[in-house]
């Protein structure tokens, strides 16, 4: 009998926080569920990332009500993944911002990705049926761009590839504060489905060289001292490296990809598997090491049918 997904399991909700990392920044976390960020400018809001469905999305806006009622006028997407996107139309943005990257992708795979993510982590979908289709950028850039909310300078940048081609952060230059999305994670397994291994430690030297001094990951809790920020910039680059160091050496002495995994599982596990989600996302990240240790530089798009065969190919 074919295991089920790993995350399928995982039905125990999370304690949410919302901390207050400087006069603009909010970071909304859940004990390695997606997070959010919220900045609040002069004049207006804007959230990086939206939560999975309009109506997780309340929570976030009930919260930002506690600090503030300026509009929210801008969503920023970290990236394309629907985990991340989907609850953009609860905030009634002025501009959805991403990537043309993120764009790119959206139109290529979004549909699938869509229903790929439902399949696998139907906990983080709550409402499913508030969502009303993909969400679409109104505002596309390349590599940066710069808001002004106000006298505050909000720096909407692309630092390079990692967790997907559309990678994108954002930066208060005044405050020293950085929303990373998925590029780094604390405490929570990398999804390295998507991702450049090759480029995805150079986009860490470059959230590095800007010098945040307080972080947003992806997943895990707000980093708010600047070792709480390299920690998480050593973590992130640690189980990326030494992953696909495990599967390069595997591919190049002709191992299979079943074989691949179970070794490189084995030789992970006793060091990352404590952090959130790591059963569930190691036979993905796998996967795509090998590709890109083999034939594709680019990812192949994955739909609910190719997760189900990976699983059942893996784990069964």
């Amino acid at each position: 009998m074919t295991k089920k997904f790993a995350s399928q399991a995982d039905l125990e909700e999370k304690v949410v926080s919302f901390d207050k990392l400087s006069d603009h920044a909010y970071a909304y976390t859940a004990q390695g569920d997606p997070n959010t960020g919220i900045v609040v400018g002069d004049d207006a809001v804007l959230v990086i990332d939206t939560q999975a469905t309009p109506v997780m999305a309340q929570d976030v806006i009930r919260r930002v009500r506690t600090v503030t009622d300026k509009p929210i006028r801008y969503v920023v997407l970290s990236h394309y993944h629907a985990v991340r996107v989907l609850g953009a139309t609860a905030y009634a943005p002025e501009h959805v911002i991403a990537s043309r990257e993120t764009f790119e992708l959206i139109a290529e795979r979004g549909e699938a990705d869509m229903k790929s993510e439902i399949e696998r982590f139907p906990r983080l979908f709550r409402a499913v049926e508030s969502v009303p289709g993909l969400t679409w950028p109104t505002l596309v850039f390349e590599k940066s761009l710069t808001l002004w909310l106000g006298k505050l300078e909000v720096r909407i940048l692309q630092l390079g590839r990692g967790h997907t081609k559309g990678d994108t952060v954002v930066w208060l230059p005044q405050d020293k504060v950085l929303f990373s999305g998925d590029l780094v994670e604390f405490g929570a397994t990398p999804y390295a489905g998507d991702a450049y291994f090759n480029d995805w430690p150079a986009t860490l030297d470059a959230i590095a060289a800007l010098k945040p001094e307080k972080l947003v990951p992806g997943r895990g809790a707000s980093l708010q001292t600047p070792q709480d920020v390299a920690e998480g910039l050593a973590g992130t680059r640690a189980f990326v490296t030494e992953l696909y160091q495990s599967v390069k050496s595997g591919a190049a002495l002709g191992e299979d990809l079943r074989g691949i995994y179970r070794r490189t599982y084995e030789k992970l596990k006793p060091k990352y598997g404590g952090w959130v989600i790591f059963d569930h996302c190691l036979p993905f990240d796998v996967s795509r090491a090998y590709d890109e240790a083999t034939q594709f530089r680019d990812p192949r798009i994955w739909t609910a049918q190719r997760d189900k065969e990976l699983w059942t190919a893996l784990e069964s």
